[in-house]
């Protein structure tokens, strides 16, 4: 496949093509894209040195799959025009999620209802990606009423400026602020932007995006978002009220049988997931399963998995997976040959 990354020199784009090469994505001509200012730059992937071109080469080049990563304002622009000249977009940005027009996909869930016909496919949110893979199989047995999430987000999820002013707080140096407070030893009930209803928009997109992938909007999720300390991994508080009761013994059972989760549950041992742990992984860890004692049917769970990776790039690398298995996407060389 010829094969585009768009934004390959931010934080998402850098684990994009790790991921790409280790889980050796078939790909005959790999276009590496951001924007002017990183026109020129020299990049490795698979020891090989690729030079960074810009979004009218890219589009010019007409790859088989573009995976972007740069932005809504850049995917709002630029996935249309990739779009038109037969590339399928797998954009990781917020641009496409809701419209109705387009899916949003995790594949372990819904990867089946992808078409040929479907050129820009979106990447949900990375705290609503960890959070559906783990409620999908129990909505499936008891059907959830409610969700209540709370969110302890990483500074990656900012970007590289963030996880520069936590390291430079840590250090005791003044530079550039991210945030519009310290977050080094602090905890920031603030990710995104603020909305009129006093959500942030990434509470927003808690709320609405898992019932879209989930095709259902009879369950409803209200958040917190918080952005805390840690360089890699987000982890979420998880209260889910369904309408029929459950066993928790069944419950470790569906999420361990569930491709993807890894459950990590015995108090005993002190066994819980926490982002130390799940940094650089692909899998979604899930832990301290237990009854919510103070009404009926309702269970908490702790959610925890790495944001850049699940999160985002091998979320999109997977979707990319299945459209070659698939057979979903043009193959320009085979064309060719």
């Amino acid at each position: 496949m010829k094969v585009a990354v768009v934004g390959a020199t931010g934080m998402v784009g850098e684990v994009m093509l790790k991921v790409l090469e280790e889980r050796n994505f078939p790909i005959s001509e790999l276009l590496l894209v951001a924007s002017e200012r990183s026109v020129g730059k020299k990049l490795t992937y698979k020891n090989e040195e690729h030079t960074v071109i810009g979004l009218a080469d890219a589009v010019a080049a007409q790859p088989d799959i573009a995976i972007f990563s740069a932005g809504g304002d850049t995917s709002l622009e630029w996935a249309p025009k990739f779009a038109e000249v037969g590339t399928t977009v797998i954009d990781n940005s917020s641009a496409w999620r809701m419209d109705p027009s387009k899916k949003l996909v995790v594949p372990e869930i819904n990867a089946s209802e992808l078409t040929a016909e479907d050129k820009i496919i979106a990447n949900p949110n990375c705290s609503t990606i960890q959070m559906v893979l783990a409620l999908d199989p129990l909505h499936k047995k008891y059907q959830m009423k409610r969700v209540v999430v709370s969110t302890y987000q990483s500074v990656s999820g900012t970007g590289v400026k963030a996880v520069e002013q936590m390291e430079n707080e840590a250090a005791g140096i003044d530079g550039e602020m991210a945030y519009p407070y310290p977050i080094n030893r602090n905890a920031l009930p603030h990710c995104d932007m603020f909305l009129e209803n006093g959500y942030t928009k990434e509470e927003m997109k808690l709320a609405r995006e898992p019932q879209k992938i989930l095709d259902d909007r009879t369950f409803s999720v209200t958040a917190t978002a918080v952005r805390i300390p840690t360089a890699g991994g987000h982890s979420e508080s998880v209260n889910v009220e369904f309408h029929n009761d459950f066993d928790l013994a069944e419950v470790r059972k569906l999420l361990s049988e569930t491709s993807g989760i890894v459950v990590q549950d015995n108090p005993e041992t002190n066994t819980y997931p926490m982002p130390v742990f799940a940094n650089g992984k692909d899998d979604v860890f899930v832990g301290r399963i237990r009854r919510d004692e103070t009404q009926p049917n309702t269970l908490n769970m702790w959610i925890v998995a790495d944001n850049l990776r699940k999160g985002a790039a091998t979320n999109a690398v997977q979707i990319a997976e299945y459209l070659v298995e698939n057979n979903l996407v043009s193959n320009t060389s085979e064309a060719i040959s």
